[in-house]
């Protein structure tokens, strides 16, 4: 049986396989079968793949909405870890399991804050954000009572 970790340490272990596979070539899977083999201490657990699985299956939808919400940027000049955080997070947020889009922008900012520039994670909250309001995520899990209209 697989041990199960943390949401937030399998989020971690995800983006750090993910991150090196942008520097390779060998599939996912193989690359998952590497790591449950040979790396203690980053494993994967069932979650983490799952996200990995989800980005590759949607890659150039995923990499789509990205092109879609750049302004004054191009994907060859997005930082390798933003480009990788964004990746995960929007695929967790429109096809992962637990439909938490806040949860995956805040864990998101936080890898960009730990692995990136100084200011990568702005950047990475700001498109998250856009794309979560877009898409018709925006606070729909954060149980807060939704806002009344205004009177006229």
């Amino acid at each position: 049986m697989e041990n199960q970790m943390p949401r937030r340490q399998a989020r971690e272990n995800a983006f750090l396989l993910a991150f090196a596979q942008t520097f390779g070539e060998l599939p996912l899977e193989e690359a998952l079968d590497a790591n449950r083999e040979n790396d203690e201490e980053h494993p994967v657990d069932g979650f983490g793949a799952c996200l990995l699985r989800a980005y590759y299956d949607h890659s150039a939808e995923v990499d789509d909405l990205i092109r879609a919400h750049l302004r004054g940027w191009t994907m060859e000049r997005i930082p390798r870890v933003s480009i990788t955080v964004l990746r995960l997070a929007i695929a967790e947020m429109l096809y992962g399991a637990e439909h938490k889009p806040s949860v995956a922008i805040n864990e998101a900012v936080e890898l960009a804050k730990k692995y990136g520039a100084e200011e990568d994670y702005q950047f990475v909250n700001g498109l998250l954000g856009s794309v979560a309001r877009e898409s018709g995520l925006a606070d729909a899990d954060d149980g807060a009572p939704q806002e009344e209209p205004a009177q006229p």
